[in-house]
């Protein structure tokens, strides 16, 4: 059993997609306590995720599922009260937040005033409200490094992730809410409220860099178009990557940028290493 020492891992929500990728993937390729959220069916969630290939033989002891809707934050505070209780003065290793919907608007005609606040309340206010409840976790410029921990010894096709000596905070942005890469418009409440997650990554990390210097960063990242339940409407219209070889690719990336100023941290990221700008 790790200390407390080596911190934990966080996914919300982790109920399909890429976020139930996410937490196969540390699960099987780290030792490391895991947390997942979903807004319901949480015992059905830890069922399939204990269920999946090459899961390992601890991996029951290590997964908590926690009831968590974005959109209500006396969830999200709970959350956090379980997380204090549950791992006393253990702090956040690898915390990936990405909630997201879209409603895809064609022209302004389009858009829907009811639909267009449920796009910001997930995908803008959504990742401020987790990293206004999660920032209580990530360590301390005090705090010593993260030690080298031993890896899961599960067979899969990815093999152990090595995590680095620092923290690492990431939430889910996209492309399309790049300004300097809008070149087809529509889209418009997806557009901007992913946009935004570009300025709370930057924002997010400057506070870090006061609060733990190179023991944490924040960042954002692009998966890529996923073959998940959220494109469906784009099957077959566009290459499109598995969830786990998105989650595979996203965390890579991630164990590689560096603390340092001119490292990567505050700046967004797509699945091949590659920035994506504001």
């Amino acid at each position: 059993m790790l200390s407390a020492a080596h911190g934990f891992a966080l996914v919300t929500p982790a109920s399909r997609g890429l976020g139930f990728a996410f937490a196969q993937q540390l699960l099987t390729r780290t030792e490391l306590p895991v947390i997942a959220t979903a807004r319901k069916n949480c015992d059905e969630l830890k069922e399939r995720l204990l269920a999946s290939k090459g899961m390992p033989k601890d991996a029951e002891q290590r997964l908590r599922i926690l009831q968590v809707d974005v959109t209500d934050e006396s969830t999200i505070s709970a959350m956090a009260d379980t997380i204090r209780q549950k791992y006393p003065n253990t702090p956040l290793r690898l915390g990936l937040t990405i909630p997201g919907i879209l409603h895809a608007e064609k022209s302004p005609s389009q858009i829907d005033a009811a639909n267009a606040l449920e796009s910001f309340k997930v995908n803008s206010l959504g990742p401020l409200l987790l990293l206004k409840h999660l920032s209580q976790f990530v360590p301390l410029r005090s705090a010593p490094k993260f030690p080298t921990i031993e890896v899961s010894s599960a067979i899969n096709s990815q093999g152990p992730l090595g995590l680095p000596s620092h923290a690492i905070y990431a939430m889910m942005a996209a492309r399309v809410g790049s300004i300097s890469d809008n070149a087809s418009g529509g889209w418009y409440s997806y557009r901007a409220s992913k946009a935004a997650v570009f300025q709370l990554a930057k924002t997010f990390d400057l506070y870090l860099r006061t609060k733990s210097a190179e023991r944490a960063i924040a960042v954002a990242l692009h998966p890529g178009t996923v073959h998940t339940e959220f494109t469906k409407d784009y099957w077959g219209t566009r290459e499109m990557l598995e969830p786990a070889d998105a989650a595979d690719k996203l965390l890579e990336v991630l164990v590689g940028l560096s603390p340092e100023a001119k490292g990567g941290r505050g700046r967004c990221w797509d699945w091949m290493g590659k920035e994506v700008l504001p």
